[in-house]
């Protein structure tokens, strides 16, 4: 082969006929989540000679063509390609252009490059590059750090929903959480309990930085990969500094399960834990119900999110909706407390419905005459006798319980009811309200009454 002089600095947009010659450092799979995971394209990233970094696409027709030799680290010689320009949102290089695959495409496996090229790549961001870039969308840098803790959702086997928290300290001794989800949670769980030496770095890379209650969170995205101590020679660098850092295996394996809490205890993590997203089980009394708070809201049937009424219709802010269709949910505030102390708890729509069986819109129509607004009754009769029973919950803790606006825990789950009648007694001894409707759109009601 003629000596290859095209780099990827030298790429216009076009078509290009000419040879690159490029090492595959990572790739993935780009999935759309509104069509049920549906596989759209697949995702490269690799470095020239020159040490410059450029995203590459193959869509999905054209998969079955090249898939089988994608492998990270192999040497490639691409021509016959695209050359377009990149979204603004999203960045995966520094490079403003993207190599797009068409039927056309070689690309072919180099025994022998023309040139050495650079065994790995990344674009490390340190901690202010990253406020910076936090909440734009723009970049999805990497970084590198050393393990401080993890905390894991993962149960075995995994559920529905899965995150795993890892603490990382940079270069400027400050810590930051980087968070990973559903099936990335789940790889790394597995991963790191299948290490036999405790890691002690590690590097991300595409990850999305987030300000929350003013500090710096990191999210995984579908590009994130991560690699431990010195399975890069990045990480090798800084695996060979002294953290003095305790393992991080151990500390894993103690939150693999959601864990018991009293509520002195999960007051106290709040205050002394970073923040992060991890559920914990708690068991308490319900002391009062705070008839001030209402007992529901009407809310999107998109987004979930409270509706603003106006004169004739309701507004959804968030999706910019101004004749948004509603439906009635609960929001109950609890006082509950165990032999430790007390705390302010919510139920929402989902918890109570299943508790009850009854959704919100029916317990409307059960104490609401028409025309009258469902969020200014009086509460259920069968909400206002929860006062007094023992429950077993399961709470989630989110990046909002660590800001100084934090007052209330979310209930998620309910594990246990201690005073639930059997089955048996209930049906002989409770009489149940008859429902004439069901999922009745009180709103409706009220709108057009207003009018």
């Amino acid at each position: 082969m003629a000596n290859c002089n095209l780099f990827f600095s030298d790429l216009k947009s076009g078509r290009c006929s000419k040879v690159v010659e490029a090492r595959l450092l990572r790739f993935w799979e780009a999935r759309n989540i509104k069509r049920g995971g549906e596989l759209m394209w697949m995702d490269l990233v690799m470095v020239d000679v020159n040490g410059a970094m450029m995203q590459a696409v193959i869509g999905f027709s054209l998969l079955p063509k090249h898939r089988e030799r994608l492998t990270a680290g192999t040497v490639f010689s691409v021509s016959g390609f695209d050359v377009s320009r990149c979204a603004q949102n999203f960045r995966l290089t520094d490079s403003p252009l993207m190599i797009r695959f068409n039927e056309n495409t070689s690309f072919e496996e180099l025994a022998e490059p023309v040139s050495p090229l650079p065994e790995e790549a990344f674009r490390f961001r340190n901690q202010s590059e990253m406020i910076g870039l936090a909440n734009s969308n723009t970049q999805l840098p990497d970084v590198i750090g050393e393990l401080v803790s993890v905390r894991s959702t993962v149960s075995d086997p995994p559920e529905e929903k899965n995150r795993v928290m890892v603490t990382v300290k940079l270069e400027s001794e400050e810590t930051v959480t980087l968070s990973l989800f559903d099936s990335q949670a789940v790889a790394f769980h597995r991963q790191l309990e299948a290490i036999r030496d405790d890691p002690r770095v590690i590097v991300a890379t595409i990850i999305n930085p987030k300000m929350v209650g003013g500090r710096l969170f990191l999210n995984a995205t579908s590009g994130t990969h991560v690699y431990f101590d010195k399975n890069t020679i990045a990480g090798s660098n800084r695996f060979y500094q002294d953290t003095g850092l305790q393992s991080v295996a151990p500390l894993l394996r103690s939150y693999a399960k959601v864990e018991t809490m009293t509520i002195a205890e999960l007051n106290g993590f709040i205050v002394s834990a970073a923040s992060q997203e991890i559920d914990f089980l708690c068991t308490g009394r319900v002391d009062r119900v705070d008839l001030d708070k209402g007992w529901c809201y009407v809310a999107c049937s998109v987004c979930s999110k409270k509706l603003k009424q106006t004169v004739s219709a309701f507004t959804c802010e968030r999706c910019n909706n101004s004749h948004a269709v509603g439906t009635l949910r609960y929001r109950v505030e609890m006082a509950i407390s165990d032999d430790t102390a007390e705390g302010t708890f919510v139920w929402f729509d989902g918890v109570l419905t299943k508790l009850h069986s009854l959704r919100a819109s029916e317990a409307a129509q059960m104490l609401a005459a028409d025309g009258v607004n469902p969020e200014e009754t009086m509460i259920p009769q069968f909400i206002a006798e929860m006062e007094g029973r023992t429950y077993t919950f399961q709470v989630r803790v989110n990046a909002y319980n660590f800001t100084q606006h934090h007052k209330t825990f979310t209930i998620t789950h309910v594990a246990k009811d201690h005073g639930r009648l059997p089955v048996d007694e209930l049906e002989n001894n409770v009489s149940i309200p008859c429902v004439v409707k069901t999922r009745v759109q009180m709103f409706v009601d009220y709108i057009a009454y207003q009018k």
